[in-house]
């Protein structure tokens, strides 16, 4: 690292200066949320939309963040991004989803209109303006930059930014691998919690919390403690036959199907179901194993059998890591298991309030009926309707956020082994604050854009 990344650095306000320590106040301080807002966000690749939200020509959907939004519109010519503001006295011209075809888009306040591809069609009175004010190139929306990765629009109001696979990194090749971009929703959900976004993402970054927090998965885990106890020591520990065992592992995957949704899904645990019975060795580690051998197989015979885009899952589980929960710096992640995957977006509201977007996600055989969401379901963050998982995640959060603010609590204390990903994260976000070299962000977003549970690791500054 430089002397002058060293001086930008050492000039970020609640800067992290020991790894194993966040500064509490980063979660809730008002000026550093302005901070993220003028030197994170600006600069960083998004998710915007899932490209199936925006199907046909003419349809479009709003993605907002923070004060900005951006309207992704299908055109003839493919997907583009517009800055939703109108050019004449900026009304915002879309919100929410909706079809522009017929119509394009038309400001309410004084009629202007532009056609899909952002071209200006028509304005009233338009000899009452001087004429230098209506040259086209004034009055075109403005676009945004966008990019397209696993199935989503991503866009960046930075056009000097790294490139989006630049900026991804290796996580790019790991979900190509498992068929990302062919994913469909099944459902979407959303609430607004009263927690920094931050925290709120930090929830899903480590598995620590599962055995308080997640009993019913913690108890029915066959495949071992990750602190302390090997597999091979928790299954002759309790006792299971290797029977026993097939059985834990399929009511498993079952509860993290119904806790969860879209980390298995319904189809794989009817395949799973059929397995109760197979043959495995006397030994449970071996009948573990076996399991998860066939599992992988049948899941991936039934779901070709049915016209699903399905990649063999065996072939890609032994060549191509993968983790329970995937990141994509600075808000978006993907959670895959078998085929299935669940997927999350945080946005920032305010210091201390965020927007969470769960969908339950699948590869659907094409032509198979099914209505695709064009707005999620926004739920209280408390509501019953959540599935289980996220539910109990929800409830310690807002307790958090308060908990933040007792008096002598001063920093988060990280696991440096399995909380590592957080410190990792924070560590990018002052680097944006700090302004350094793009290409050296996007360098250290290809460290923070790993799995679930990952260690404390340098990032490059």
């Amino acid at each position: 690292m430089t002397t002058s990344d060293t001086a930008k650095l050492e000039a970020v306000p609640l800067r992290i200066t020991n790894k194993e320590l966040i500064p509490a106040e980063r979660y809730y301080d008002a000026a550093f949320f302005e901070l993220e807002r003028e030197h994170v966000w600006p600069h960083v690749w998004q998710m915007a939309c899932r490209l199936e939200e925006i199907p046909n020509i003419g349809d479009y959907t709003e993605y907002t963040i923070l004060d900005k939004s951006v309207i992704i519109v299908n055109t003839k010519s493919g997907v583009k991004a517009f800055h939703n503001a109108c050019r004449h006295r900026g009304v915002r011209l879309a919100t929410g989803p909706g079809n522009c075809k017929s119509r394009g888009f038309i400001c309410p306040f004084h009629g202007w209109r532009w056609n899909p591809e952002g071209k200006n069609t028509f304005i009233f009175g338009k000899q009452v303006f001087s004429e230098e004010l209506l040259d086209h190139a004034e009055i075109d929306l403005k676009a945004c930059r966008i990019d397209f990765w696993a199935g989503c629009a991503f866009i960046n109001f930075d056009d000097d930014a790294p490139s989006l696979l630049d900026s991804l990194g290796p996580v790019a090749d790991r979900m190509n691998a498992r068929n990302a971009d062919k994913l469909q929703m099944d459902w979407w959900y959303a609430t607004v919690l009263p927690t920094n976004w931050k925290l709120a993402m930090e929830a899903f970054q480590e598995g620590y919390h599962t055995m308080k927090t997640h009993p019913q998965l913690h108890h029915l885990s066959a495949l071992g403690n990750p602190y302390g106890t090997d597999s091979d020591e928790m299954l002759a520990s309790r006792g299971l036959t290797a029977r026993e065992t097939v059985n834990m592992h399929v009511d498993f995957l079952a509860r993290l199907s119904s806790g969860m949704g879209g980390m298995v899904h319904d189809s794989e645990v009817a395949v799973l179901e059929k397995l109760r019975d197979m043959e495995v060795p006397e030994d449970p580690l071996g009948a573990t194993m076996a399991f998860y051998a066939r599992a992988n197989e049948e899941i991936t015979k039934d779901a070709i059998e049915r016209g699903a885009p399905m990649f063999d899952i065996t072939k890609v589980s032994h060549e191509v890591e993968f983790h329970a929960v995937e990141f994509m710096f600075p808000h978006f992640f993907l959670l895959p298991m078998l085929g299935a995957m669940s997927s999350y977006r945080i946005r920032p509201l305010t210091p201390e309030t965020c927007l969470f977007e769960i969908w339950s996600l699948v590869l659907r055989p094409e032509g198979e009926s099914h209505e695709t969401p064009k707005q999620p379901i926004v739920l209280p963050h408390n509501s019953p309707d959540f599935p289980e998982i996220p539910r109990q995640d929800y409830s310690n959060l807002p307790l958090q956020q308060l908990g933040l603010h007792a008096g002598e609590f001063k920093f988060m204390r990280l696991s440096k082994d399995s909380e590592g990903m957080i410190s990792n994260y924070q560590r990018l976000i002052d680097g944006y604050l700090a302004r350094l070299d793009p290409p050296k962000l996007a360098k250290a977003a290809h460290i923070v854009n790993s799995g679930f549970e990952a260690p404390i690791k340098d990032i490059g500054f």
